[in-house]
């Protein structure tokens, strides 16, 4: 008796646990079936493309140049006589820079001269022989007609052989003045590759010099393809160098090349740089241009702009259909962002655009 009254107790708290459970297993599903029925539609705000021409900041990398730089390299071979510079010298156009020797270019140039004088001389005879024959020619019979046309052939003659030998001094005068390297304008020497003594030449590959012009700085900076039509005469720039923490400097543009390189899409524009004491050249700049476009174009607020891996869009709504439209970012004006597209000013674009709102979905539109 005591084992049945156990086994029925045993049976009635079973059952109620099953009952307890069973009924919070229910109350459970009925709160998830009662929020999945519960939807909340947001609305969203729209806005509309606007078309403008505001200037706008572009921020690029640049590279400061000298205005003028050259490697000098021997025009003949000779031997290094005088050397007159060194790196860092200040140098004046047509200075001299070292004296080379070769003495087989000066025997040539002194042989040269010699048979000028020569040829000038012979020259020189001829011609004055010509014109005695011409003036005994004026009494009848005095002189035969084919003695002055001979007279005459030779000055002709005598003539040509003399330029040709003026022509040779020349190149040989020429040469030797090879011998003197000198400076092809003012500027800092900032390499020197030689000493006394050295053989150079022009085929031995070794420059003896090389010479910058650093009073003027070129300001080189490559304008992406979709910015370029925004350059014209009058675009401004600033730019900072990393050595010259907090300067900022103010350029105007000198130059454009107006011409798309293949290899990086853009074009070079040169902004000319009178040299600041602290600017040395050769620094790379952090530019900010201020640049117009030729024509309006389209500007939306920067939050309507979805950026993905699949790509960039702008999300428009059809009658509450959303249609992602691709598009191409332009420049960029304070909170305001330039696009390029398939868009029309009467264009329902959604102001905060989002990767979650689907094409084809359907929203609700706040106007």
């Amino acid at each position: 008796m005591k084992f049945q009254k156990k086994s029925t107790i045993s049976f009635a708290l079973l059952s109620l646990t099953v009952l307890a459970l069973f009924s919070g297993c229910s109350e459970n599903s009925g709160k998830t079936t009662i929020e999945k029925d519960v939807s909340v539609v947001k609305s969203l705000e729209i806005i509309h493309p606007q078309k403008d021409r505001p200037v706008y900041t572009l921020s690029l990398p640049g590279e400061l140049k000298p205005y003028e730089e050259v490697t000098i390299y021997p025009k003949i071979k000779g031997f290094v006589k005088e050397v007159y510079a060194d790196r860092g010298t200040y140098v004046k156009k047509g200075q001299l820079l070292a004296i080379l020797e070769a003495p087989e270019v000066s025997q040539k140039y002194y042989s040269e001269k010699s048979a000028e004088q020569k040829f000038k001389e012979e020259y020189n005879y001829s011609r004055q022989s010509f014109d005695r024959l011409r003036q005994a020619s004026k009494r009848s019979g005095a002189v035969a007609s084919i003695e002055l046309e001979r007279a005459s052939s030779k000055v002709k003659s005598d003539s040509a052989a003399y330029r040709a030998a003026v022509a040779n001094t020349s190149v040989s005068g020429q040469l030797n003045k090879y011998l003197r390297i000198t400076a092809p304008f003012d500027g800092i020497v900032i390499e020197r590759n030689i000493s006394k003594g050295a053989l150079v030449g022009e085929n031995m590959g070794v420059p003896l010099f090389s010479i910058a012009q650093n009073s003027k700085l070129r300001l080189l900076v490559a304008i992406p393809e979709k910015h370029a039509p925004s350059v014209n005469d009058i675009t401004k720039a600033s730019f900072s160098v990393a050595g010259l923490p907090g300067k900022v400097f103010q350029t105007t543009i000198a130059r454009t090349s107006s011409v798309l390189r293949q290899s990086s899409r853009s074009m070079i524009v040169e902004f000319d740089v009178s040299n600041h004491p602290d600017l040395n050249g050769g620094e790379y700049a952090q530019v900010k241009l201020k640049l117009q476009r030729p024509d309006s174009t389209y500007w939306v607020p920067a939050s309507s702009v979805v950026n993905t891996q699949a790509g960039v869009f702008a999300v428009r709504s059809n009658d509450g259909i959303i249609e992602r439209v691709p598009v191409i970012i332009g420049g960029r004006n304070k909170d305001k962002i330039e696009i390029f597209g398939d868009l029309h000013t009467t264009d329902n674009i959604i102001k905060i655009g989002s990767e979650e709102l689907t094409e084809g979905s359907r929203v609700t539109i706040r106007k």
